[in-house]
């Protein structure tokens, strides 16, 4: 009896835990708050170009990932309301059942061709390709391996699946071939960035790819922040290298350079079309928008038709990296139009960012787990479309700013 007493009291006890009690106790975003150094869910109220407008007042815009400055362009905005006036603003079901209009098989078949691959596949999001390509290929018996380094989507990808994972550190082969040794003789999966989204360096793909046929493993290129922005005609990492046939996966998203929201995956057509038939994120999810797929799909075009875009963009870009350094910044290892200002301190960062929009500048802070601990950062990222006085402006104010902190 006294046992079953104890048994009771110690359910009793249970049931007073609540599970909000995690939410009433988190007040970090509130302290930010009340500090007047919280720099999230920041509201725009005008289209993602150089300037923007934010609660009333014109800053320009560089936490930004609109590198080709597609997303108002007027030939982009006609395909997505002639769209909208043809099939509607939604699809009413998932892609499996009958949510697959004429227009995503040809942008499947326009991005199949625009990648150089065999097939493509379209999803809603971007974070949905990482989650249903890599939960769909690796099962209990595989191993998919990671940057540490590597986008969020990509790590909860690796969770869905029922493989072992594993992470290398940061652009470091030795690493990556250690665990490749220590896990022969099992499928393989290695999923890397393009261009990786904090730090805005470029993977070593030619080693990466040197490494995975050595030891029989396939590899994924998530090229969210490349395709629009490296290689000659804007194809990404792999063009970049010249490296296209090598990669047997390449993913990106519409996020960036092609103007709307989705992703897409292309690959060999037997790897698409099985992936088309296991990906839960796909099956289960509903169609992207007939505005979207036409918007992605006349960004594609302008892309192949005005490559003075990419030129322009590669221009800003070496001219901001130029300033920062010559300002005595810290801009890590940077080769793209994502510039980071590395500060250090989280609180110094949030200061930082809210001194910039003070000046007028609108850029993105990134703390843990974000980066590292201790390496809490300014993103700065450029368009094609920032003019030579926009650049002016931002730099003398980050040497404003830099200054008052005491960091140059």
């Amino acid at each position: 009896m006294d046992s079953e007493l104890v048994h009771n009291s110690e359910l009793a006890s249970d049931n007073k835990i609540d599970l909000f009690e995690k939410c009433y106790r988190f007040n970090t975003a509130k302290q930010l708050q009340s500090a007047g150094i919280y720099p999230f869910f920041r509201v725009v109220q005008s289209p993602q170009e150089p300037e923007v407008i934010m609660n009333g007042k014109r800053m320009i815009m560089i936490g930004s990932n609109n590198y080709l400055g597609l997303t108002n362009h007027p030939k982009v905005k006609e395909s997505a309301i002639n769209a909208i006036k043809k099939y509607g603003t939604g699809c009413a079901g998932s892609r499996f059942l009958n949510g697959t209009l004429d227009i995503h098989v040809a942008l499947e078949e326009k991005l199949a061709r625009f990648m150089r691959k065999d097939a493509a596949l379209v999803f809603s999001t971007g974070f949905q390709v990482n989650l249903g390509v890599i939960s769909a290929l690796v099962n209990k018996d595989d191993i998919v391996i990671i940057d540490k380094m590597d986008h969020a989507s990509i790590v909860d990808g690796c969770r869905l699946s029922f493989g072992e994972v594993k992470r290398y550190k940061h652009n470091d082969m030795a690493d990556l071939e250690r665990i490749l040794t220590e896990n022969n003789g099992r499928g393989k999966l290695i999923v890397v960035d393009g261009v990786f989204s904090m730090e805005g360096d470029i993977v070593d793909l030619p080693k990466v790819i040197e490494i995975a046929k050595r030891f029989k493993a396939r590899l994924m290129v998530d090229d969210a922040h490349g395709i629009g922005v490296l290689g000659k005609t804007g194809r990404g990492t792999a063009e970049h290298f010249d490296l296209e046939k090598e990669t047997d996966l390449l993913m990106g998203t519409y996020s960036k350079s092609l103007a709307s929201i989705g992703g897409f995956i292309a690959g060999d057509a037997d790897v698409i079309h099985y992936i088309k038939h296991m990906a839960r994120s796909l099956i289960f999810s509903a169609s992207p928008p007939p505005a979207s797929i036409a918007a992605v799909s006349a960004a594609l075009d302008i892309i192949e038709t005005e490559p003075e875009r990419i030129q322009n963009l590669w221009k800003n870009t070496n001219k901001m990296l130029k300033a920062f350094k010559e300002l005595g910044f810290d801009t890590g290892p940077s080769q793209t139009p994502i510039i980071p200002i590395i500060v250090g301190d989280d609180q110094k960062a949030f200061t930082f960012v809210m001194m910039l929009q003070e000046e007028g500048v609108f850029a993105n802070v990134a703390v843990s787990p974000a980066v590292p601990p201790g390496k809490a950062l300014i993103r700065t990222s450029y368009m094609a479309t920032h003019t030579d006085e926009h650049l002016d402006k931002v730099i003398d104010a980050f040497k404003k700013v830099g200054k008052k902190l005491n960091m140059i």
